[in-house]
């Protein structure tokens, strides 16, 4: 069966091509009886409009696109469900790009293939690649970093204010020796919840050991392997505490210290990032810093489609986390 085409729903209507194309793209010009008898006749003949060439004529495609180095793990799959679901609310489709590239990145960011883009990758976007966006014009929103300019912006977790409050918590359970789990180095959540996790043990006059400072990569088992050998490594240097940059590294944390015959929390506090669903029913149940991801992604497809539509220039705007008391934190006094 051939492809049905406008000048097919014209002949079906007895109408021209022209007034099938007003109703189509809904322009003010037939009568209600005539917009709905030719949309009644498409929908009967399966018809489906040439999006290229609609989209040429318009110069939008009605697309947004993720550019990620990653997908993996609760916190991308709540987000970008949440952004697709939003974006088809809006009437946007989403386009996830997963790549390392940069050239790929800039090829499809200037390439005319989406409306506006969501960047979220570990700082491969520099300083040259954003005066070519703003150059561009581009329409950005940035989870990563704080950027904003006429037509960019930033929504992101507040990860060093979080990572300060985290520690502060800690130390006022009591506990003097509190190690980190620390995730990808180059991100800009890991870093800033570092730092917020330096800076409160500072504040507080806390030593900072290096030794207490492990690689988690925010995976499970990373984090699971690193634990198990600082404590082999280090059996006379076991912390009070253990504070995990997200709830994976925190549970492959616990799963660590358990296999090292530590209880926890009697022996030893763990505290992670996000509250992921798992959180709440991982044994024991998990005290984490609340990270509002799904609030996150729909402020981003909102803020990215008022830059579209010029309702609204870039913005930053930062979202403050919640500590959740749960069973895996204990008082050390």
């Amino acid at each position: 069966m051939s492809k049905v085409t406008i000048k097919d729903v014209a002949r079906e209507a007895g109408v021209s091509i022209s007034t099938v194309s007003n109703a189509l793209n809904d322009v003010d010009v037939l009568t209600p009886d005539t917009k709905k008898h030719v949309l009644n006749v498409a929908k009967q003949l399966n018809y489906v409009p040439n999006l290229n060439g609609k989209l040429l004529k318009s110069g939008k495609t009605k697309m947004l696109g993720f550019f990620t180095t990653s997908v993996s793990g609760p916190y991308f799959y709540i987000l970008v469900d949440t952004m697709s679901r939003e974006c088809e609310k809006r009437g946007y489709g989403l386009n996830v790009f997963v790549t390392k590239d940069k050239k790929i990145i800039m090829s499809n960011i200037l390439g005319s293939r989406v409306d506006g883009v969501i960047i979220f990758e570990e700082e491969r976007i520099g300083t040259k690649e954003i005066t070519t966006m703003e150059k561009n014009k581009i329409k950005a929103v940035f989870l990563d970093r704080k950027f904003q300019n006429e037509t960019m912006g930033s929504i992101i977790f507040d990860s060093f204010d979080a990572g300060y409050e985290a520690t502060k918590f800690l130390i006022n359970l009591g506990h003097k020796k509190i190690a980190y789990i620390s995730g990808v180095d180059e991100m800009f959540d890991s870093f800033q919840r570092k730092e917020g996790y330096l800076a409160a043990l500072k504040e507080y006059n806390y030593a900072i050991d290096d030794d207490y400072i492990l690689q988690g990569y925010f995976e499970e088992e990373s984090s699971y392997n690193v634990v198990k050998s600082f404590l082999k490594a280090h059996p006379h240097k076991v912390p009070d505490a253990f504070l995990a940059g997200n709830d994976l590294s925190a549970i492959g944390c616990i799963r660590g210290l358990k296999s090292e015959g530590y209880d926890v929390p009697e022996d030893i506090t763990v505290m992670g990032f996000d509250d992921i669903d798992i959180a709440q029913y991982f044994n024991p149940p998990l005290t984490t810093v609340r990270n509002q991801i799904k609030k996150q992604a729909i402020l981003v497809i909102d803020h990215l489609i008022n830059l579209i539509q010029e309702k609204e220039q870039g913005k930053i705007e930062n979202l403050p986390g919640e500590i959740v008391v749960r069973k895996s934190s204990h008082i050390k006094y």
